[in-house]
């Protein structure tokens, strides 16, 4: 009598087992599909008491303020006459959602930050995103509360940019560090350490004249073409709040 009890109880918790490990894998197929939107809402949710306060807020409008000094040097009149004449993107003053950073990507906060806004509040894919001196990055992916960011220095960042004192395009790289690279393919221009870097009139993904760096250092080694660091006015990996540019189409 007591084996049969026995065997009884083990077919019982068998079957337990069974429940609990087909449980885990309905659980693991629908993060697949989700694509891990479940778990940046579930993320958010518990976070949330944990984001940055007030005073990081004030700081970002500051830093705004700043950042508008510096546009007034850049030339917007000719900029805003090409961008019409192209009919590519523009953006309006009305168009900004202020969002708090709640997670870095672990081991590598270069590539991706998470912020605490999502489709629910209008944030779009390709939306791009500002901090405390200027451009950060673009938004990649969005769940109902969250969004992620693909930063300027990550190596999947390539953007069209701007040398205002000598009035060049060039292409800034991501390069998974502090310093992205700007490559300009014209050997004979005349780029120095300290020039201002902003985003290109000529560009189909950004408004212009968003501040983006400072030249860093140059290198002349190439044949074809010149290469410099840039120095990033928006540092991501001490920003707590940004500000998610919104896209006219």
């Amino acid at each position: 009598m007591l084996g049969i009890r026995r065997i009884s109880t083990y077919r019982w918790w068998h079957k337990k087992k069974n429940w609990i490990l087909f449980v885990v894998f309905l659980f693991l197929v629908f993060v697949k599909i989700s694509k891990g939107s479940f778990y940046k809402d579930f993320y958010y949710l518990i976070s949330k008491p944990f984001w940055p306060g007030q005073f990081q807020k004030e700081i970002l409008l500051e830093s705004i303020d700043q950042e508008y000094l510096i546009k007034f040097n850049l030339l917007k009149k000719d900029n805003i006459r090409l961008r019409q004449i192209l009919s590519l993107q523009e953006s309006s003053n009305n168009d900004h959602i202020s969002a708090a950073v709640i997670s870095r990507k672990t081991g590598s906060w270069w590539r991706q930050i998470i912020l605490n806004k999502g489709s629910k509040d209008g944030v779009e894919i390709g939306n791009i995103v500002i901090g405390p001196g200027g451009l950060l990055g673009r938004v990649s992916n969005t769940s109902l509360f969250t969004s992620s960011v693909t930063l300027i220095t990550s190596p999947e960042s390539k953007l069209g940019v701007w040398v205002d004192r000598i009035q060049i395009n060039g292409l800034l790289v991501g390069l998974a560090d502090d310093y992205p690279n700007l490559i300009l393919y014209s050997k004979d221009a005349d780029i120095k350490v300290g020039d201002f870097v902003s985003s290109s009139p000529a560009s189909s993904l950004l408004p212009p004249n968003i501040p983006i760096g400072i030249v860093q250092s140059i290198d002349e080694t190439l044949k074809s073409k010149k290469t410099a660091k840039i120095s990033l006015l928006a540092k991501p990996q001490v920003i707590d709040w940004v500000q998610i540019l919104k896209i006219k189409r």
